[in-house]
């Protein structure tokens, strides 16, 4: 992975080469931005504001982070067969 490449931008690819370590920093990092976009949409929902467009796009991130979040739970958790 280049220095300068977002972890996030892994998920579309593979995480197979990314360390236990290096995966749980990542999914902290996700869990932090889906909590801070909470915490915006709430407070753009809750001041009235009429711009639902940027609340749209807000909404549209966090579900894409929730999706990011599972990719990376999914990687550290390990198989199990039932």
């Amino acid at each position: 992975m280049a220095r300068d490449e977002p972890m996030s931008g892994r998920l579309a690819g593979d995480l197979g080469t990314v360390t236990e370590q290096e995966l749980k920093k990542l999914l902290a990092s996700l869990r932090t931005e889906h909590r801070d976009l909470d915490a915006a949409i709430d407070a753009l929902s809750g001041s009235g504001s009429t711009d639902q467009l940027q609340i749209a796009r807000l909404k549209k991130r966090k579900l894409r982070l929730k999706d990011q979040i599972a990719i990376v739970e999914d990687q550290l958790l390990p198989d199990i067969i039932a």
